[in-house]
């Protein structure tokens, strides 16, 4: 399995196709397991895709230090730096949204292109879930990945679901980890430096987001300057609903 040294840690990653790079960075207890073999497939088609277990997720170590969101970033961009890119498009889901932000607002001359999915800036202006969800989560940890596409989808699609919870299962986060990334969360908090971000961005939001409201794509879209915002109107946190437009809105965007 490819490991690379980044920083103090030793980082899991896999590297899919050639072309100009484009780093994707995944959420919350998430590893490039979870990321829809669909989307990898297709950008692997034009951009030389680089996929990672972010510190403490999957088969990345777990390591003592405090994480933060300003951390995540900093291994991305020294996993970059291992792996010989000195600029690529970025794309960041859920919390992978939330490094992207700090990527490019403290490494601006890695990123061309900039990719925010089912995210959010943190801090006073953070739309939060409701608060019968913020209870759920709170008390079972696996209703976030049970949360993130709809019941209608899960209903119509079982054979995708399953696929989904068998790469879940694969290299699942410790309790340590999913703590400490979640109080990376919780202390994360963007939206004064928004309009330092100079690379051109994209918004993706799924209407039926109950894990991070869509509202929060249009926080961002307004403090991000010449940010384009796409709502996904069958979709929930997870994009799988549109899976099919993701792809093609992002391909259209990055090219």
């Amino acid at each position: 399995m490819p490991k690379v040294r980044v920083n103090e840690i030793r980082m899991y990653y896999e590297v899919h196709g050639e072309g100009f790079p484009l780093v994707m960075i995944h959420g919350l207890s998430a590893n490039l397991d979870w990321w829809e073999p669909r989307m990898v497939q297709e950008f692997s088609k034009r951009f030389m895709t680089v996929m990672f277990d972010n510190r403490g997720a999957g088969r990345s170590d777990v390591s003592d230090a405090r994480y933060t969101m300003r951390l995540f970033a900093d291994d991305t961009a020294a996993l970059m730096d291992a792996l010989g890119i000195s600029r690529a498009h970025v794309l960041g889901i859920s919390m992978g949204g939330a490094i992207a932000q700090e990527l490019v607002l403290n490494y601006p001359q890695k990123v061309e292109r900039l990719v925010l999915c089912s995210t959010y800036c943190g801090g006073p202006q953070l739309i939060r879930a409701s608060e019968e969800v913020r209870r759920l989560l709170m008390t079972d940890r696996s209703a976030a990945a049970r949360s993130a596409v709809t019941e209608g989808f899960v209903k119509n699609n079982p054979d995708v679901v399953q696929a989904v919870r068998q790469r879940v299962l694969r290299a699942p986060i410790s309790d340590e980890a999913y703590r400490r990334q979640s109080n990376a969360i919780s202390e994360f908090g963007s939206y004064d430096r928004l309009p330092q971000i100079r690379a051109p961005t994209l918004i993706l939001c799924g209407r039926k987001d109950i894990l991070v409201p869509p509202e929060n794509g249009s926080v961002l879209a307004e403090a991000i300057p010449g940010a384009k915002l796409v709502y996904l109107e069958r979709s929930g946190h997870a994009l799988l609903e549109d899976m099919d437009e993701v792809v093609k809105t992002v391909t259209g965007f990055l090219c």
